[in-house]
């Protein structure tokens, strides 16, 4: 059966009728901030204390967008005796956010946790040059970084916490025994002292 003359446009007029009746829902964007999913990828923040150069990010990134520049130092002895050791400066971190497509592999890869996700995504530039933050940008943006969901009533105690807590346990133990085998020594040599004095 061959189409009605006009339909396609009476189908068109019925949308629009249903759709004026309806409240609507634009977001007046910039007046009203959005309301975004807890795990929005917006930017990313660099905790710098944690960052050991390892490049690990540098080298995983696909499109190459991360810059890192640093130099080694020369640590004196933590102990007399003990031996000079060096390590890693870091001196430049960088990401071109022109360039970035928001993978998440870097953060991902980072094994020390020097790289989150922020919410944050009202970075626009007029210029593409200026899209590449330094450090102490990326250092601001970690301060807008929420803080991570809470673990499952349920869920197993991770790794860290219970081989800490482990540790914790044992070295409790041991202070304890010791105290223990201190207190038994000094009764120990209390005792003979006073079977000396009672004698007659």
């Amino acid at each position: 059966m061959p189409p009605i003359p006009g339909s396609g446009l009476a189908k068109g007029l019925a949308v629009t009728l249903r759709t004026m009746t309806k409240k609507t829902v634009t977001a007046q964007y910039p007046d009203t901030q959005p309301e975004l999913p807890p795990r929005s990828r917006g930017v990313i923040g660099l905790f710098e204390e944690n960052c050991t150069v390892c490049m690990l990010c540098a080298r995983e990134c696909p499109d190459w967008c991360i810059y890192i520049d640093s130099h080694k130092e020369t640590v004196p002895p933590a102990a007399p005796g003990g031996r000079e050791r060096s390590r890693n400066v870091l001196d430049r971190f960088a990401i071109d956010f022109s360039l970035c497509m928001y993978c998440g592999i870097c953060i991902e890869v980072c094994p020390f946790d020097a790289l989150f996700w922020s919410p944050e995504f009202e970075y626009a530039e007029t210029d593409i040059h200026e899209l590449t933050h330094e450090r102490d940008k990326l250092r601001e943006w970690m301060w807008t970084v929420p803080e991570p969901p809470a673990l499952d009533p349920g869920a197993e105690e991770p790794k860290e916490i219970a081989a800490a807590r482990k540790t914790a346990d044992k070295l409790a133990t041991q202070q304890a025994q010791q105290a223990q085998e201190a207190q038994q020594a000094q009764q120990a040599l209390k005792a003979p002292q006073s079977e000396e004095g009672g004698a007659p």
